[in-house]
């Protein structure tokens, strides 16, 4: 049997419960609904399938990954968006961070199957948000303030159960 899994970042709890206003704000007046099923996240790693049977070699390789870096601070500024007719999403916007890239890098090193550009941010609205529904969200958006910070500690492994479910983490850790 196939699973799928990822990498992420995960902001503090009142963070999430903050982007979630938003996705629910997607759901009631833009008919978007999908990012309501996931947590607030920064994807370091995009979902990919595996077999089940392999999961200890995926948990070896991501206990590999060096995290041997200091907790660092990501600010969130505002709303972004990717345009694309077919898949619009909507998003909250990390400012721009070496430490976030290089984090970014060091779990490349080790997940390297898989090739695709990395553009951090934490999704608000996608999947079934239609091209009208996204032009008219952006419209309100753009213009939305939305300023917070928070402190990466770690980086959590997630398998696909019905939901993403945390299966390991990591800590940063300067040693």
């Amino acid at each position: 049997m196939k699973k799928m899994y990822f990498i992420a970042i995960y902001p503090p709890q009142e963070i999430i419960n903050e982007v979630k206003i938003y996705k629910e704000d997607l759901a009631l007046n833009f008919n978007n609904s999908k990012a309501l099923k996931n947590d607030a996240h920064i994807t370091l790693f995009p979902p990919f399938e595996r077999e089940l049977e392999f999961e200890s070699d995926i948990y070896e390789a991501f206990q590999k990954i060096d995290t041997a870096i200091s907790p660092f601070e990501i600010k969130l500024n505002g709303f972004g968006s990717f345009p694309n007719p077919k898949n619009p999403v909507l998003y909250v916007n990390p400012e721009e961070n070496q430490h976030l890239k290089d984090l970014h890098l060091r779990v490349k090193e080790i997940f390297s199957f898989k090739n695709y550009s990395f553009n951090p941010h934490i999704t608000v609205g996608y999947r079934n948000l239609t091209w009208e529904n996204y032009l008219k969200a952006w419209e309100v958006y753009h213009k939305k303030e939305f300023k917070t910070k928070f402190i990466v500690e770690k980086i959590t492994l997630l398998r696909h159960d019905l939901k993403w479910v945390p299966i390991a983490e990591k800590d940063l850790s300067r040693k």
